[in-house]
């Protein structure tokens, strides 16, 4: 019987067959301690000479890390092993060896992982972060299918740079035309929502930004949920459920992986609605009686945004920015025009915004002049313009980065690890 580690629990006392790679070895005398994992997960299996013979007892003898083998076994409880169960080996077979794996149990610097990257992920922790991405991605589409959201995902080509051509990437569209890799799905979910109500899109996005910080990557995902008829209020609520949501699955679920990072999961459990709502003047204060050098009117820093989330438990829900450090499309409070009804969610213990969104401008006029006050070209938005001709209504929504939840959640230093296979300013290979 094939089994997958994940399920061997199911299997106690029967015979199973596991399909893997040799992760490690260890000898004792007339025992090998194989540890093998299947991409599921690590189980022990115990081979004895006398179990299995002389002749393939001294065949795994040099077994290589990574090398490719099928088990076969009885399955046994074992209070002393990782997950309670051991194999007892009755045949071995070596589908593949791999001599001189390049990645050992010692010490590596990060550039020489990040080289090999496609085999860096196959270590405990590097599965266990995949995972935990996973279970937020899964966890992200449950939340917004069981509330009649509709996914419909947006184009990755744009016509035009939209907001500046200084962080979006050019690609050469056929013989004449250049196109632009999408930097948001936003506008396109703008007229999603004005057809079906409650849309999201979920998928990659590209940013040029000659960025070295952790908190930035050139390619990432995004998931961006649009709202026809709500406001800034319903998008925050939107926002808190969607995090709350989110961080009870992992927790529920993901629990093993997490133990596996060391992450202290009381932080986590601290994560419970409602979150504290602050302005931005009052955001500026707590800076400003924290001895930081910050002035009225300019965005947050990654240290403004640490020093922020400091004062709190929980992710806080900053709103109403300055509307001149926000983009043309954000619709300014009606009562007081300098500042835009739009909100950041920062996560706590100083890992940054992980959300960014608002209500979107839905006045003709008013949008025209922001677009011009933009120095953008009119005739690239003529079709979002619609949307303000043909039925305009109230509308918001936010986008929440998947590598930055997942940076958190997993208590990461660096947002390389949160994505199978990083692009940064220096790196694009593997």
């Amino acid at each position: 019987m094939i089994a997958y580690i994940e399920d061997i629990a199911k299997h106690a006392g029967e015979t199973v067959t596991i399909r893997g790679w040799l992760h490690n070895r260890r000898s004792s005398g007339k025992i090998h301690f194989l540890n093998v994992r299947d991409g599921s997960g690590f189980i022990q299996c115990v081979m004895s000479k006398q179990g299995v013979g002389e002749a393939l007892f001294r065949r795994a003898d040099h077994l290589a890390q990574e090398s490719a083998v099928i088990v076969e076994g009885t399955v046994r409880a074992d209070a002393r092993a990782p997950g309670g169960y051991e194999v007892d080996v009755t045949n071995l077979q070596i589908v593949s060896d791999a001599q001189n794996f390049p990645i050992t149990p010692k010490e590596h610097g990060v550039d020489y992982l990040m080289d090999r990257r496609h085999l860096w992920i196959r270590s405990p922790r590097q599965q266990a972060i995949l995972r935990v991405r996973h279970e937020i991605i899964d966890a992200v589409r449950d939340f917004f299918n069981s509330r009649g959201f509709i996914l419909a995902d947006t184009p990755i080509f744009t016509p035009s740079a939209c907001e500046g051509t200084t962080t979006l990437f050019p690609v050469q569209y056929f013989e004449e035309e250049t196109a632009y890799l999408t930097q948001s799905g936003q506008l396109y979910n703008e007229a999603n929502a004005m057809a079906l109500g409650r849309v999201y899109c979920f998928g990659p996005t590209f940013r040029a930004e000659k960025s070295k910080t952790r908190r930035h990557l050139t390619e990432f995902w995004m998931v961006e949920p649009e709202v026809a008829y709500a406001t800034l209020d319903d998008v925050m609520d939107l926002a808190e459920g969607l995090v709350v949501s989110v961080v009870g699955r992992v927790l529920e679920r993901r629990a093993s992986e997490l133990k596996t990072l060391e992450r202290d999961t009381s932080k986590l459990g601290a994560v419970k609605a409602p979150f504290p709502r602050v302005s931005y003047d009052e955001a500026a204060s707590i800076l400003e009686k924290k001895g930081l050098p910050f002035a009225w009117g300019g965005d947050f820093g990654a240290p403004d945004e640490t020093a922020l989330s400091e004062e709190f438990d929980r992710p806080l829900c900053v709103h109403r920015y300055p509307s001149a450090v926000k983009a043309f499309y954000m619709k300014p409070d009606p009562g007081r025009p300098d500042v835009a009804l739009c909100v950041d969610v920062l996560a706590p213990e100083g890992y940054g915004e992980i959300i960014g969104g608002g209500e979107r401008l839905d006045d003709y006029e008013l949008l025209v002049a922001r677009i011009k006050e933009h120095n953008l070209p009119q005739e690239a938005f003529e079709w979002y313009l619609d949307l303000r001709r043909f039925g305009s209504v109230p509308h918001g929504g936010f986008g929440m980065g998947i590598e930055r939840v997942v940076s958190w959640i997993c208590g990461l230093e660096h947002l390389r690890e949160a994505i199978p296979y990083p692009r940064m300013l220096y790196r694009i290979y593997p």
